[in-house]
């Protein structure tokens, strides 16, 4: 079974003033909707638009695998850690929050910066926190992330291109940029899709695209 969310959809977020469009997929904050809280270890996918200089002050995290894709710009992370990195487009980061870990995320270029960020329940609670980041990730190289009990593909398509979508339990699949076809569906910037007892399901680029796809085992 398949369920497209359409980009439009979207709770409306952020703080226009300060420079931040939000654009939450989920239930989220404010915008609390009880039907539509996770789907399979996704509970949030916020496409994120700061403007430069704008960012998020420091604000704590806990028990969240928290999993971010630089669409364009470059996004400058520290967290309470000690860790600072600068993440650019093609670049997977990835912080678990386990037991508690506070971070600042800013946009501290001279370009927009846009990025997706998507958050994933943890199989156990507590821990001690994890940062990690893979440079320039290969298309079609899957990136696990084994505390959500969850696989994310990277997904880049010619126009015409075929790609198959992972059998799982649960599938999410949101699109970057570009245009597909997935299971009889046509999918643009924003879409997403969240497939149930995904089996045999093939994603088509009807331009060149970029997907993001969640193989989750519940």
């Amino acid at each position: 079974m398949m369920d497209v969310r359409r980009a439009g959809e979207r709770y409306r977020g952020g703080d226009p003033v300060a420079g931040i469009e939000s654009l939450h997929a989920f239930s989220f904050g404010p915008h609390y909707d009880p039907d539509n809280l996770r789907f399979g270890a996704v509970i949030a996918c916020n496409e994120e638009r700061l403007a430069p200089g704008a960012g998020f002050d420091e604000h704590p995290h806990s028990h969240t695998e928290i999993v971010t894709w630089v669409v364009e710009g470059r996004l400058t992370h520290r967290d309470s850690t000690g860790r600072s990195s600068l993440i650019r487009p093609g670049d997977v980061q990835r912080l678990s929050a386990a037991g508690g870990v506070r971070h600042v995320e800013r946009n501290d270029a001279d370009v927009p910066l846009v990025f997706v960020q998507m958050w994933l329940a943890p199989l156990e609670p507590g821990g001690d926190p994890a940062y990690e980041v893979v440079h320039g990730i290969a298309d079609s190289t899957p990136y696990a992330v084994p505390q959500a009990g969850a696989m994310l593909h990277v997904r880049r398509l010619a126009e015409g291109e075929r790609t198959a979508v992972p059998d799982a339990a649960y599938t999410y699949v949101h699109v970057v940029r570009g245009e597909v076809r997935l299971d009889g569906a046509e999918l643009g910037p924003g879409d997403a899709a969240r497939i149930t007892d995904a089996k045999d399901v093939e994603a088509v680029g009807l331009t060149e695209a970029e997907l993001l796809v969640w193989e989750l085992t519940g």
